[in-house]
């Protein structure tokens, strides 16, 4: 059976036993016996008797046929012949997840954790928050976020490690945050086809932690590839109808521009760090946060100052009219939040 890979459980690959490869196209199917020699019809079955030899049976596959075609075929494990096992998946996601099992035992036990990095109100430096950023939980299984991230999107688990990464967010900050401190969760866009589908995990978490809505912020994070704005508004607007605020990151740069600010109108807009550093010596740079800071009044906006690193940079933040601040100037992601600001 053929199924959504993009949040649904991940489906077991077996380390020993048959797979099982079938594809739509009359024209592969000889190719696939050709390279396998074998007679049987569509699908073809293929022993295994360890993980290298999967491998094995998945780059012959993968060598042999363009990428166009490698879309085409369907894959998954079985203990026997004719013996149902997991949903199948395209060849791309399972080559994906075979190559990686370290990284889908990962997602698959949600073995990671979250770090808080404080957010700081600029007049006083007191913490009005924290961003919440994926760490791993134990030395046995380490991971860059990002690597974890590039793997989860290339094996189609991208819908599942972005929700699973929400939810461990609203634990540890229900776990560790006292009510009215914010969190800033970072979410990808891409990943939430439907939001009424997608974000219902999300919502049951904030109802399980006993979160309150007011205190979270959901952060857009790789604005610069979202070309539907009708679809992102869509996110915004279930999110908000459940009582919680959003922020549009990286603002300044990419596809977060300042018509997207008008466009979208979030609760917080987090200035990219291209644009803070070192603003406090550039007159363009100068000059663009003061017309952001205009518009952001204009549409009631609170904008935020990513990576501060500098007194100065703080100082200038505050003094063209930002709101908020967030850099290793105030304090760097760690395990557990801090009582105060040290500058």
């Amino acid at each position: 059976m053929l199924a959504c890979s993009k949040c649904n459980a991940i489906p077991q690959i077996l380390l020993e036993g048959y797979l099982e490869v079938y594809t739509p196209a009359p024209q592969l199917v000889e190719s696939l016996r050709e390279i396998f020699n074998l007679e049987s019809a569509n699908p073809i079955v293929v022993s295994y008797d360890n993980e290298h030899e999967l491998k094995e049976l998945c780059e012959l596959i993968n060598n042999s046929f363009n990428k166009a075609a490698k879309e085409m075929f369907y894959c998954s494990t079985l203990t026997e012949p004719g013996i149902k096992g997991a949903t199948a998946i395209t060849f791309p996601h399972f080559y994906s997840r075979v190559q990686r099992p370290d990284y889908i035992e990962i997602m698959n036990g949600s073995l990671f954790t979250n770090h808080m990095q404080p957010i700081i109100k600029l007049e006083d430096n007191e913490i009005t928050g924290y961003e919440f950023l994926m760490r791993p939980i134990k030395q046995d299984y380490p991971f860059q976020p990002y690597e974890l991230f590039q793997m989860a999107r290339e094996s189609g688990l991208q819908s599942f490690l972005d929700s699973a990464t929400r939810i461990s967010s609203i634990r540890v900050s229900a776990e560790t945050l006292p009510r009215g401190v914010k969190r800033f969760i970072n979410f990808l866009p891409s990943s939430i086809y439907d939001p009424t589908h997608c974000l219902r995990t999300t919502f049951k978490a904030v109802e399980k932690y006993e979160v309150d809505p007011n205190d979270l912020v959901f952060e857009v994070v790789e604005t610069e590839k979202i070309n539907e704005i009708d679809h992102l508004k869509n996110i915004f607007n279930t999110y908000k109808a459940e009582g919680m605020k959003m922020a549009l990151d990286d603002v300044g740069t990419g596809f977060a521009t300042q018509e997207m600010l008008l466009e979208l109108k979030p609760d917080f807009a987090k200035i990219d760090r291209s644009v803070i550093s070192f603003c406090d010596q550039d007159i363009v740079k100068q000059s663009k946060l003061s017309e952001l800071v205009s518009i952001a009044e204009a549409e009631g906006i609170t904008l935020l100052a990513e990576g501060i690193e500098r007194k100065e940079e703080a100082q200038f933040c505050q003094d063209v009219g930002m709101t908020y601040g967030q850099g290793y100037y105030f304090g760097r992601p760690a395990e557990q939040p801090i009582s105060r600001i040290k500058v």
